[in-house]
Parts: structure tokens; C-alpha cells; sequence
């Protein structure tokens, strides 16, 4: 597999709801709010190269949404997704694949665009788009407290097109997934139904994570650090510490999606638990 890091962009969110029960006066020592209590975050896509397919994991938050839309997220940066994809030396075009972790709106809403004469297409006209059942249904059918981060937008064209595809969730980990070998996938239920994360098999033996909302940053670590959006945040807690004793114990790095500095870290086992063991702005710097 040869990997790059897709750039989306960043936008910012409130640092207690992604941080919960945990005080400022803790998390603002890796995450400083500004002046409105926002903290930045990243929306870092994985693309992975791996035999003649070309798989995207998420796609950030797209542009197809409304001025008043935008102004709630406050997005900034030089990043975003076309740019870092011709800077990979691909296009659109050339993607086969979107693995989409799950279908919030900072994770599918690069996914689909909105042509010309309004209608929404998928954004990858060439791409097999990923989802499982229970996710997908859970989309469709949101909850209170999620309603706003699923977007029928984003979720109905995907379908409509014929492009979107169901993993198959037989147990918590499913193995070689969507057609290739070493792709693994945790499944988890903290943050939201059936999040899937995807778990990366190198064929040297070297293991990376795309850690999605399992892990949003390096701040987020320490067990109790469990955002205030997670509908379950008990059972994050439970995920999380057997994710995490696993990265630790076989020393994977686990690449993060919102971390606004690191693009990738690896983690140890302490007499506190699992910390940081080292953080990196490019995943390059912890594979060996």
C-alpha cells in the first residue's frame, strides 16, 4: 500500500462539545480555544494505493452547502480537497474507491457536489462509495441529537446513483474488507452506529489506523477525553481502551483526521494507562 495525506481543509468547533465532561482548564493544553471558545480542527483524508485501486478514506466537508451553513464551522486554510489531490498527481477521476468512515457531514460532504443546474451528483464519478447497512440506516433515520450532522444531501445521491456500496458487519473486527487483503475493519458504536475504522495492514508488518472520530486528536487520548457529540459515550470509553491497548501493545500509527497539528501518532502503555508516545505532522515521520 502506498499512502498520501488528502488536505481538506480546517474548521473550527467548540472546544467542550468535542471534549465533554473534561474541563477547559485541562484541554486547552493541547487544544487553546479562541476568543469564542472554538478550537481549530482538521479534516485529513487518507488515499491509499494499493493494487489498481484507488481508495479514499472520507472526503471533508465539501462546498456545495449554503453561506449560512459555512458561517456555523468558520472554515480557514490553504488546503482543500481538489488541490491536494492534483498535488498527489491524481484527480477525481482517478479515485475508485471512497471509503467513507461514517456519514457526518465533515466526513461524506466533499462526496457529493452540486452541478450547475442544482442537481447533486457524487463528486467521484468513477468511484464505488463504501457504507455498512447499519450506518446507513441510522443516517437516514437520525436521532435527536445527530439530525444536524446528516445531511440528505449527502446521503441520497450516493444511493441514487447506484455507486454505493454495504460492508458486510459480521463481528467488531472485519477482515480484508471491500476487496483487499490487509484491510481491516474495527467497527465502533461510541460516536455514532457503526463507525467504521479502517485498520491497515502493511505487508512489511507495520500496521496504521485511520482513527476518524475513534480518536479526533492526540488530546483526545486519555480515556475520559470523549467528545460531548458521542451518542454512547460509554461505550467510546470501552472502545477506545481496547483500541488503544491494541495500537500500543503492537506499535501501530494511527493517522488522525482532526488533529489540527498531527497528521499521525503512536502511542504506549503508561501506569496511567495508554499516552502519546510520539506525535508527527506527517505520518512519514513514524513508519519506519
Amino acid at each position: 500500500m502506498r499512502l498520501h495525506t488528502i488536505h481538506t481543509g480546517n474548521f473550527k468547533l467548540d472546544g467542550g462539545a468535542m471534549f465533554g465532561v473534561v474541563p477547559q482548564q485541562l484541554w486547552s493544553r493541547t487544544n487553546p480555544p479562541d476568543a469564542q471558545n472554538l478550537c481549530t480542527w482538521a479534516m485529513r483524508s487518507l488515499l491509499v494505493e494499493v493494487s489498481s485501486r484507488l481508495v479514499l478514506i472520507d472526503c471533508g466537508i465539501g462546498n456545495k452547502q449554503s453561506e449560512k451553513f459555512f458561517s456555523h464551522y468558520h472554515l480557514h486554510g490553504e488546503h482543500d480537497l481538489d488541490k491536494s489531490l492534483r498535488k498527489a498527481g491524481f484527480s477525481r477521476d482517478d479515485i475508485t474507491d471512497v471509503f467513507l468512515t461514517h456519514l457526518h457531514f465533515d466526513h461524506v460532504g466533499g462526496g457529493v457536489i452540486r452541478r450547475d443546474d442544482d442537481l447533486f451528483v457524487p463528486a467521484f464519478p468513477n468511484a464505488t462509495y463504501w457504507s455498512n447497512e447499519s450506518h446507513w440506516q441510522w443516517a437516514l433515520n437520525p436521532n435527536a441529537r445527530e439530525k444536524a450532522s446528516f445531511l440528505s444531501e449527502n446521503l441520497l445521491p450516493l444511493h441514487e446513483s447506484g455507486q454505493l456500496q454495504m460492508i458486510d458487519r459480521k463481528s467488531r473486527l472485519t477482515r480484508n474488507a471491500i476487496g483487499i487483503k490487509g484491510w481491516d475493519i474495527f467497527f465502533a458504536d461510541g460516536h455514532t452506529e457503526s463507525q467504521m475504522i479502517p485498520v491497515l495492514r502493511q505487508p512489511s508488518g507495520q500496521t496504521m489506523a485511520f482513527m476518524a472520530d475513534l480518536l479526533p486528536s492526540t488530546g483526545h487520548i486519555p480515556l475520559a477525553y470523549v467528545m460531548g457529540y458521542d451518542t454512547r459515550p460509554l461505550l467510546t470509553l470501552e472502545e477506545k481502551k481496547l483500541f488503544l491497548d491494541t495500537a500500543a501493545s503492537e506499535e501501530w500509527v494511527l493517522f488522525l483526521e482532526h488533529d489540527p497539528i498531527h497528521a499521525a501518532c503512536t502511542v504506549k502503555h503508561s501506569e496511567r494507562g495508554v499516552r502519546l508516545e510520539e506525535a508527527a505532522p506527517s505520518w512519514k515521520d513514524l513508519l519506519g
